[in-house]
């Protein structure tokens, strides 16, 4: 769903409560268990506030009805939360057959009710098959795709009629778990039969939860939007990992480290390591190219985008792209503070 603006969310109460000014130790990816009835944007300024700086940003927005994980990059981390938000993630969600929302999710005003009675397993199954794998989808309206420089959600509230593209996104796996739990909900023109069903799905980047819902309704004729999502994975971080805006509250209260992921780990966890002298450390931390490498693995593609991340002493450098056979410094890190 459309998140509100800054300063809507600011007037309203958050379930963390008060949150005190504190200070984070360096830089990192603090993985967050988001709330429900909370936006991304809350989140980060909680985080913001709890850490004591500006600098901090999010990768990959989850609705305000969803909870789970959100990565939320503090200070120098938040230079690598394009290419955190570029991994797989691993959602449970609830799909109710049989009713279709404005916003295909809970959140949203009833469209239409076409009940589900008749539905079964089997026919469910099907469907989930035949939206698994690389398959084109339509992002929900109500989505931050940006139209014409301004966001989707933003200019469906202005009233605008918006239609989006299909563009291919990938499902590594939706699976059901569990049968079909058959209920009556209401609609405009009384109740109809409902059948909800609980999903997992592993995705690529761009996907969107919701639309796969809104998909799976449309292919057995019922309609359908989601009643519950929570993340459970971005790449490597897992909500075992998660820490609650509370519970961050509460360590910093108490005089305890706050579970910072360092920038060490999180490069690592996206990149191949290329390691380099002192000297070359330094050549790429001013910006100059140094000598092309091996390091046990296929060459990298020459290219604009990042292929590995070079590795000093002290801990990360330099993400770096291969360059007429030399490896350009693309993206710079700091030395030193975020060294393992």
């Amino acid at each position: 769903m459309a998140e509100p603006s800054g300063s809507g969310a600011a007037r309203r109460a958050m379930p963390w409560g008060d949150l005190p000014r504190g200070e984070f130790p360096g830089s990192g990816l603090l993985v967050v268990d988001k709330d429900a009835g909370v936006t991304s944007h809350d989140v980060v300024a909680a985080v913001r506030r709890l850490a004591g700086t500006r600098k901090a940003g999010h990768a990959g927005t989850l609705d305000p009805m969803a909870t789970g994980v959100l990565c939320v990059g503090v200070g120098r981390a938040t230079k690598l939360l394009r290419y955190v938000a570029g991994a797989d993630k691993e959602y449970t969600a609830t799909v109710r057959l049989g009713v279709e929302t404005s916003t295909e999710d809970a959140d949203g005003r009833v469209t239409a009710a076409r009940g589900a009675a008749g539905v079964r397993v089997e026919a469910v199954d099907r469907a989930i098959a035949a939206l698994t794998g690389v398959v084109e989808q339509v992002p929900s309206s109500v989505s931050a795709v940006k139209v014409g420089g301004r966001r989707a959600h933003e200019l469906v509230r202005r009233g605008v009629d918006v239609r989006l593209p299909a563009r291919p996104v990938r499902i590594s796996a939706f699976e059901r778990e569990g049968g079909l739990a058959v209920s009556r909900a209401g609609g405009d023109a009384g109740p109809v039969t409902v059948a909800d069903v609980r999903v997992r799905v592993v995705c690529g980047a761009g996907t969107y939860v919701r639309a796969l819902a809104r998909d799976l309704g449309a292919a057995l004729g019922t309609g359908a939007h989601l009643t519950a999502l929570r993340r459970t994975r971005v790449g490597m971080w897992t909500e075992s990992r998660a820490t609650t805006i509370a519970g961050v509250a509460r360590l910093l209260l108490a005089g305890g480290g706050v579970p910072l992921a360092p920038l060490a780990e999180v490069c690592a966890a996206l990149f191949p390591r290329v390691d380099v002298s002192d000297d070359e450390a330094e050549d790429l931390a001013s910006g100059r190219f140094i000598a092309m490498r091996e390091w046990g693995q296929a060459p990298p593609e020459s290219g604009e985008e990042p292929v590995a991340a070079a590795w000093g002493s002290r801990g990360p450098v330099a993400l770096v792209c291969e360059r007429g056979g030399r490896l350009k410094p693309d993206l710079l890190l700091a030395l030193g503070e975020d060294a393992p």
